[in-house]
């Protein structure tokens, strides 16, 4: 599916792999709008990119909806890209260091923001790709989530966002299948140990010892890398119904 004469919805697109995309979406040719919370940079990315920008919290199915309609009617191009970034990766262990157990709340918050928020900008925005007619190849359009490894080697202090990042993984083949009589994709990238805004804001020398964790190559990801790895999937229109390892081959530690 071509990008150019496209809308685009990204979430999280203000910073990290949401913003990789939403430039390298917008310099392929797309109308993008950016989901983002309104302290985010994300009104300023948008008139850069000559996009628009929807403050949205990703669980509020009202919000979510309000920012579907601006993607689908303002960009001046029928929507058929989503890409949803938007998501939390505390901490949360089962037990505190007394051995008490850890505040449900935190587990919950995980849990609603990274799975039910993804899944809440899926349900909305296929309902208005849904709608839009189809391209000469029987496309309408295509959906892309963001997982992690941590939903296949989850760490010591990660059993919440390993379950929510399991669970997109888990709803994108069934997504798939259902969203196919539309003419819609479904697939998913987990990627590895990524240059986000949290690991750069660490010292050098542990950004580096992260990257040496990895086989190869040894470095953290990047986030052009993530976006590349998004125009490669709306490009290849046989890829669907899957959930793809950008990690350099990382299997994680315990801990």
């Amino acid at each position: 599916m071509e990008i150019r004469g496209t809308a685009a919805l990204i979430t999280g697109g203000a910073s990290g792999l949401g913003l990789a995309t939403a430039r390298r979406l917008a310099d392929a040719g797309a109308s993008v709008t950016i989901i983002d919370l309104p302290t985010s940079a994300g009104a300023e990315i948008a008139a850069e990119l000559g996009g628009h920008f929807a403050a949205a919290d990703v669980t509020d199915a009202e919000q979510v909806g309000a920012a579907v309609e601006i993607a689908a009617t303002e960009a001046g191009a029928p929507l058929r890209i989503v890409v949803n970034c938007a998501g939390i990766a505390p901490p949360a262990k089962v037990l505190d260091r007394d051995g008490n157990p850890t505040s449900l709340a935190d587990f919950e918050r995980i849990i609603r923001i990274n799975l039910v928020g993804t899944f809440n900008v899926i349900s909305q925005a296929a309902a208005a790709i849904a709608r839009t007619e189809p391209t000469e190849g029987g496309d309408r359009g295509v959906i892309i989530n963001t997982a992690s490894v941590a939903a296949f080697d989850g760490q010591i202090g990660q059993p919440a966002y390993s379950a929510s990042k399991g669970g997109v993984h888990a709803m994108t083949l069934p997504i798939a299948r259902e969203l196919a009589r539309y003419g819609i994709r479904v697939n998913t990238i987990a990627p590895g140990i990524m240059e986000t805004p949290m690991l750069m804001g660490l010292p050098q020398a542990a950004q580096d010892s992260l990257g040496q964790q990895v086989p190869y190559p040894q470095r953290l990801g990047r986030p052009d890398e993530y976006a590349k790895l998004v125009a490669s999937i709306i490009d290849n229109g046989y890829l669907n119904g899957e959930t793809i390892r950008l990690d350099g081959s990382i299997r994680m530690a315990p801990k």
